[in-house]
């Protein structure tokens, strides 16, 4: 998932001591780092609570509802709106 003009930003999580001697245990089995651990699992998550979102909801946080910026309010009703509908 990098991306060579992305760019890491580092964060501080605390654990408790036997949550951290887990994810120690846990990434040396894997043969990885600690942190390649947390980042997988904050990512599966995140991707979790994603897929839980409804075509609304994803709208919304794509910035699409009410993305149209100095138009009515409602053009449903507008007769302006309506110049030309219909016609062939």
């Amino acid at each position: 998932m990098q991306n060579a003009q992305m760019q890491d930003y580092r964060i501080t999580v605390r654990f408790p001591a036997e949550l951290r001697q887990q994810l120690k245990a846990a990434a040396h089995r894997a043969g990885t780092r600690e942190s390649e651990l947390v980042r997988a699992a904050v990512e599966r998550q995140l991707a979790r609570e994603d897929k839980a979102l409804t075509a609304y909801e994803r709208a919304r946080k794509a910035g699409l509802i009410g993305a149209v910026r100095g138009a009515s309010r409602d053009l449903s009703t507008n007769p302006a709106h309506f110049d030309g509908f219909g016609g062939s």
